[in-house]
Order: C-alpha cells, then structure tokens, then sequence
C-alpha cells in the first residue's frame, strides 16, 4: 500500500482491486485491441465499445493470416501477439503458406505446385499479394500462363496435367 492510497481511505486490498479493474481483462496491448476491434466490424458487423472490450472466439475463429497481414496497424509484432494469445484460447488462426520464403522462392514454389495440379486459388491470392505488397514488377512467365488458366476457369483446384 502506498502513501497515497492510505491518504485516500484506501486498503491494500482496494488498491489491488482498483489496479485489477484498469489493467486489460485479455492481456492485450492496445494496438492490437485496436486492430481486432477493426476486424470486429468487418468480420462480425458489430461496434465494439471504446472500453472493457474483449474480442469474442467467433471473431478469432472467422480471423486468419491475411486479415491480420492487410489490417491497418498491425505489423509483425501485433500479428504474433494476436496469434499467440489465440492459441493460449485454443483457437489456432492458419498461418500463410509462404511464411519466411522470398518472393523467388515462392514463384518456384508455385510453379513446382502447378506442375503437380496442387495450386490452389489462396496460394495464388496470397503470392500475388506479397509480390505487390514488395512492388515486384516479375511475375515468371511460366506462372502467368499457369495463373491464366486457372482464372479462366471455375476449378478451385487446377486437374492435373
């Protein structure tokens, strides 16, 4: 108990609870309160209050990997912590399927794919998101006729060849 605690009628026991009530009930910094109460409102068309907020497991369920990479304000560090206190909840948001490769090596990684018939529509999506988030002019001209296929047609999946 301190000084001004005891000056204002306070007990130790009041003090902890006053100190309880302002600390944040999910153990999230701002930043990335404010960033999921951004996606609340796209994800679940609802307006979270200013204050004693906490996100619900339907918005971490319905989040993943790119909407935490294209949200305003949240930058690696407010993604991780996004990412792990969903997990301490037991709700594991997917992460992105080219995570720590360069741009070259998921180009191959893609092109490797579609010769297999495994290349779906988010591998694309996502490597054309990074490829422009970097502002890269190249896309290997074996992916575009690969690509140029796969938006011609109603396959989610492209058959093999």
């Amino acid at each position: 108990m301190t000084e001004d605690d005891s000056a204002r009628g306070k007990g130790p026991d009041q003090s902890a609870a006053t100190q309880g009530a302002a600390a944040q009930p999910c153990h999230l910094s701002v930043r990335a309160l404010n960033v999921l109460k951004e996606l609340a409102a796209e994800l679940l068309d609802e307006v979270p209050p200013k204050a004693g907020w906490e996100p619900p497991d339907e918005l971490l369920r319905r989040l993943t990997a790119r909407h935490l990479a294209t949200a305003r304000n949240c930058g690696r560090q407010t993604a991780r912590e996004i990412l792990d206190w969903a997990d301490a909840r037991g709700i594991t948001i997917p992460a992105p399927h080219h995570t720590g490769k360069s741009l070259s090596e998921v180009w191959g990684s893609l092109i490797d794919r579609a010769s297999a018939g495994r290349l779906t529509r988010d591998e694309i999506t996502e490597a054309l998101e990074k490829s422009i988030r970097r502002r890269s002019p190249r896309i290997p001209v074996a992916f575009q006729i690969v690509l140029l296929k796969i938006l011609s047609s109603g396959y989610d999946q492209l058959p093999p060849p």
